[in-house]
């Protein structure tokens, strides 16, 4: 049943109430949770600003940030996270680590903001390569290793969820930045540093829906075909389009994040995708289901299971009480250039 709930939450948890040292989100303590779902929110925005960088003041940026995290962000990470009664977990999305929550969300919204403000002067007849290619490929490299942190520690714990989101994070990256290298290279003629950068990207976004449910195999497959798409949407299509997306969000993040959103279905181990869409599953203290935990990890009151849990990362931060049960279930030109600066 669709109603209010189902885009928004309540104020169950608003400022962190009830959250103490002692507080738990699956094993861990809730701070630590809270801290890591924090960095999920503030990347969001930073994604949308690649679109179209160069063009709004810092003032109006400042507003519109914080206008677009409550009244976008907010309501599309209760609806894709919060468990039953969320619109889109109803629906039965699957987003492991945020493909649909942070990446086709701030694709979408910075294909909007760049319509919106138009194009920067000398687009699309000045030639607006990368300030500092060096710094590019230093902050792709960062960019690589530091999303081991957010698909494997969407498992939150250390076991072997994590272990496997790491592995197809790692294969799904390598997969889409040589998919992007011999694209480049068959239609025009030469391979760039640049091209594997933003390939490496394409697949990391691609990856992270389906990091908690696929294989090696399958991220083999995501990456490849990220690749080659985001790089489609982010030079012809763009070129015959005229849009000014700086910095490809919408080519790599927006575009990368459908491929793997749509493909996380088709390369769902069925075993972990059942266990993910389990009726049994019981809601963690204000916080979203992220993955399977370890067997023999129980706690009261909370089952650790891999399934969404009924409350979670809502609009206003609110949970409903678990039921006090446990269970031991098993089971962004281009968008690396963003670090060009």
């Amino acid at each position: 049943m669709v109603n209010f709930n189902s885009f928004v939450g309540g104020f169950g948890k608003a400022w962190l109430a009830g959250l103490g040292t002692d507080s738990l989100s699956y094993a861990i303590p809730e701070s630590v949770f809270v801290t890591f779902q924090m960095t999920f929110a503030i990347i969001t925005p930073a994604l949308i600003v690649g679109a179209f960088a160069e063009r709004m003041k810092f003032s109006a940026l400042l507003v519109f940030m914080a206008l677009w995290f409550t009244l976008v962000y907010a309501p599309i990470a209760h609806m894709v996270w919060s468990g039953d009664g969320g619109l889109m977990w109803d629906w039965g999305v699957l987003d492991f680590a945020g493909g649909t929550v942070v990446h086709i969300n701030a694709g979408i919204a910075g294909l909007v903001a760049a319509l919106v403000l138009g194009k920067r002067r000398g687009y699309p007849t000045v030639a607006m390569p990368p300030h500092n290619l060096g710094y590019t490929v230093i902050g792709a490299s960062l960019l690589w290793v530091g999303w081991f942190g957010f698909n494997a520690g969407s498992a939150v714990a250390a076991n072997g969820t994590a272990g496997m989101a790491m592995l197809v994070t790692q294969v799904a990256t390598a997969a889409a930045a040589l998919s992007w290298m011999f694209a480049e290279w068959v239609i025009h003629r030469k391979a760039s540093v640049l091209g594997i950068v933003s390939g490496a990207v394409a697949g990391l976004v691609a990856i992270t829906p389906a990091s908690g449910t696929a294989g090696p195999i399958g991220a083999l497959a995501i990456g490849a075909s990220a690749g080659l798409i985001c790089f489609v949407f982010s030079t012809s299509i763009k070129r015959k389009l005229g849009y000014d997306d700086s910095l490809d969000v919408f080519g790599v993040h927006a575009i990368g994040g459908i491929v793997g959103a749509i493909l996380t279905g088709v390369f769902a181990a069925p075993a972990w995708a059942a266990s993910a869409r389990s009726p049994t599953s019981v809601p963690r203290s204000g916080s979203r289901p992220r993955a399977w935990a370890s067997p023999s990890a129980t706690r009261p009151s909370r089952r650790l299971s891999y399934s969404r849990p009924s409350s979670g990362r809502s609009a206003c931060g609110s949970a409903r009480k678990p039921r006090a049960k446990a269970s031991t279930s098993p089971c962004t030109t281009n968008a690396a250039t963003t670090f060009e600066d």
